[in-house]
């Protein structure tokens, strides 16, 4: 009975997380952040791909990658800096569900 139920609703589960990416995309795209970036190839700054490949099982990543965002910098992927990021274009949510899409890319 249990397995019937877990089975029926399934389908709700992941039409509420692919709801929460398109919400995180969403901000995302206002905060500029694809400006910069795309999902799977550089445009100015790193692919999120290879931003998940560098930092995959590192631990607090999410609390690092965020950090970075907030305070900006240059060196790792190459010599173009990304600006600094701060609340006012992206809320400390909405980076943290961010920083967790680009993770699961």
């Amino acid at each position: 009975m249990k397995l019937l139920i877990l089975c029926a609703l399934f389908p709700f589960a992941m039409t509420a997380a692919h709801a929460g990416d398109a919400d995180t995309e969403a901000a995302m795209t206002k905060a500029g952040c694809m400006a910069c970036h795309t999902k799977d190839k550089k445009l100015v700054g790193p692919a999120f791909k290879d931003i998940a490949a560098k930092y995959k099982g590192q631990a607090d990543v999410v609390t690092k990658l965020a950090e970075k965002v907030r305070k900006g910098g240059s060196g790792v992927f190459g010599p173009v800096p990304m600006a600094p990021n701060g609340a006012d274009k992206i809320s400390d949510k909405d980076l943290k569900d961010a920083v967790e899409l680009i993770l699961k890319s």
